[in-house]
């Protein structure tokens, strides 16, 4: 009986550790991760847009003509803006958008509706080229920004 007692001590003692574990590590990766994502509106630092998109092999060109046709030339015109590079990973068929900033401030004072506009545009180029008849054929499956180091 004592053994039984004592063995469940352990296991409790063990479990209240690994609990205390588990609780520290949350707690670090929160911290860790509310850094990472502000920014500060005044900066004057370099940011990098970042984007991924459903891209399916088929629709790829699709894809690219229609960013060529709308978000392309937009973003050649606005303050601030240094440059574009576009990625495709044939085996997630994702697209990777990554846009270059001169500063934080530059790229968050364009006006939302500007933006949307040009997304519509983009919207329906896609929609044309792929025989889509409603929606967004390229979702966005995430949006983030990066600072270059």
């Amino acid at each position: 009986m004592f053994l039984i007692r004592s063995g469940s001590r352990l296991v409790v003692k063990f479990l209240v550790l690994l609990l205390g574990v588990l609780m520290l590590n949350t707690i670090n990766v929160q911290e860790a991760y509310s850094t990472m994502t502000t920014i500060s509106s005044e900066s004057d630092q370099i940011v990098i847009e970042y984007l991924r998109l459903h891209v399916d092999d088929h629709n790829k060109q699709a894809w690219l003509d229609a960013e060529r046709g709308s978000w392309e030339p937009w973003l050649a015109q606005k303050r601030g803006f240094l440059g574009r590079k576009l990625f495709w990973d044939p085996l997630r068929e994702e697209a990777t958008v990554m846009i270059t900033w001169a500063s934080y401030s530059q790229w968050k004072s364009i006006p939302q509706g500007e933006i949307d506009a040009v997304q519509e545009r983009f919207e329906k180029l896609a929609l044309k080229a792929t025989g889509m008849d409603s929606g967004n054929p390229f979702p966005l499956i995430f949006e983030g920004e990066l600072l270059p180091q």
